[in-house]
């Protein structure tokens, strides 16, 4: 069965708690119930990852890489907008990379409307909250095949 990592970035084990408004009150586990539930349905294994240290990702990554994982989608939250170490992780993968935001990044502050992973994803979808994972999912099987 392919596999499918979904990496969630720093702050992103306080879905559910921080900032409502940006991201509504649905929780990590919650997203990845309804990220595995959509992977049976479309024949994949989805195995989720979080962390809030930066290493620590870029390592997984690393893992990625060395398990032959078919696709990544990712919302490295912060991240996004600035980790160089965490673009040139990703940049080892030869699979297909989808990045996603729950909220609309390009309707918030200035710095948050640049993405340092977009020239090595095969796309981004922000501002949809849950539905901008199973969007990305979707997208991520689409371009596996």
């Amino acid at each position: 069965m392919k596999r499918v990592l979904m990496l969630h970035g720093i702050n992103h084990n306080m879905f559910g708690k921080r900032d409502p408004k940006q991201y509504g009150t649905i929780t990590l586990n919650e997203i990845d119930e309804k990220m595995q539930a959509l992977g049976k349905e479309l024949g994949v294994e989805v195995v989720s990852f979080q962390t809030n240290h930066e290493g620590t990702m870029c390592e997984r990554v690393h893992e990625a890489y060395l398990e032959g994982v078919d696709a990544v989608v990712i919302n490295a939250g912060a991240w996004t907008h600035y980790s160089y170490g965490l673009r040139d992780a990703l940049g080892i993968l030869t699979v297909p990379i989808v990045e996603v935001h729950m909220s609309n990044i390009h309707a918030r502050e200035e710095f948050r409307h640049h993405s340092v992973f977009a020239e090595i994803a095969k796309g981004q979808i922000s501002g949809f909250g849950l539905d901008s994972y199973l969007m990305g999912l979707r997208a991520a099987v689409g371009a596996m095949e």
